[in-house]
């Protein structure tokens, strides 16, 4: 089983990458955001509790995160294996994830984390403002703390994985295929 943590900072190309990588390895894209909404709009348990917490401003608990990570386990249990996008931001929550997959004997076998320097994910970010339309790509200041915000909070997780032999940093720049091929390359090995 293919379980891989895909990380970057805004504008590093993990959307482009994700997509690749879940049709070249029949792999289930498993987003937090998708799932929260998901959950939602389905009115479960999960999700009432998700939305309470959500209308009042506030971050939704691992714990519920958690449990709706492991209900979409259960629902894919026979896949290739997951892409996980989002989730973990945390070393308590990669914690959790690792005890959830060891529970089902199918642990994390890398976090790769496509490297990218600031001002190369700045020139990105406001490309795509410009083509998508997407406002938080299109304000300087915005994206610079976007990109600021996730270097503080990935730091840790890269110490976590470090520390367990499953960090893995891949060069994010050059041609989508030559960082696809870097990518693949690296999962070959590992897998």
């Amino acid at each position: 089983m293919i379980n891989i943590i895909l990380f970057g900072a805004p504008g590093a190309g993990k959307g482009t990458q994700a997509n690749k990588l879940i049709e070249k390895y029949q792999l289930v894209h498993l987003s937090t955001g998708d799932l929260l909404r998901s959950e939602i709009a389905k009115k479960t348990d999960l999700g009432i509790a998700a939305k309470k917490v959500i209308d009042r401003g506030e971050l939704v608990p691992d714990e519920v995160v958690i449990g709706m990570i492991d209900r979409k386990l259960e629902e894919h249990k026979n896949s290739n294996g997951f892409i996980f996008d989002g989730f973990p931001r945390t070393t308590p929550q990669a914690v959790a994830l690792d005890r959830l997959l060891a529970d089902r004997k199918k642990p994390i076998l890398a976090m790769i984390a496509l490297l990218v320097e600031e001002e190369e994910l700045i020139k990105r970010l406001l490309n795509r403002g410009k083509d998508s339309g997407r406002t938080d790509d299109q304000e300087l200041s915005i994206i610079e703390n976007r990109i600021k915000v996730y270097t503080n909070e990935t730091a840790p997780l890269a110490e976590y994985y470090t520390s367990k032999n499953k960090y893995v940093g891949i060069k994010g720049v050059g041609s989508i295929d030559d960082i696809f091929g870097r990518i693949s390359d690296t999962i070959d090995k590992l897998k």
